[in-house]
């Protein structure tokens, strides 16, 4: 399955919302997952922010991984958007919230590194 189709399909949205949200036509939509046309960098960067994943992952990079991983995703990114899904529920998540999430992640993600330093790498 096209990647771009996949995250919209798991994000649970219709062509025609994602064209709302990129401000193109559904058509437009359409032709990106079919591979008829290549969306434009702002659109690539737009779909990157909102799906929070890189543009590599939407142009369908290959990368190695198994049936039942997901791409990688940019947490401070995935927090940025208007609404959040964790464990199948919905948040809208205001600046003060959304600073406090970022703050606990990075204590955990400090911890995780200060046990085993050679598992992490700076992107």
């Amino acid at each position: 399955m096209n990647p771009l189709r996949e995250l919209r399909k798991r994000k649970g949205i219709t062509q025609t919302e994602l064209g709302h949200v990129l401000h193109v036509q559904k058509s437009a939509i359409s032709k990106y997952e079919l591979g008829r046309a290549t969306p434009s960098s702002d659109i690539l960067k737009k779909l990157s922010d909102y799906f929070g994943v890189s543009i590599n992952y939407i142009l369908g990079a290959k990368f190695h991984k198994t049936e039942d991983q997901q791409p990688s995703t940019d947490l401070v990114n995935f927090l940025n958007q208007s609404e959040v899904i964790f464990n199948g529920i919905t948040y809208k998540l205001n600046d003060e919230d959304r600073q406090k999430a970022i703050t606990a992640l990075e204590r955990i993600f400090l911890d995780a590194k200060s046990r085993s330093p050679k598992n992490f790498s700076k992107t």
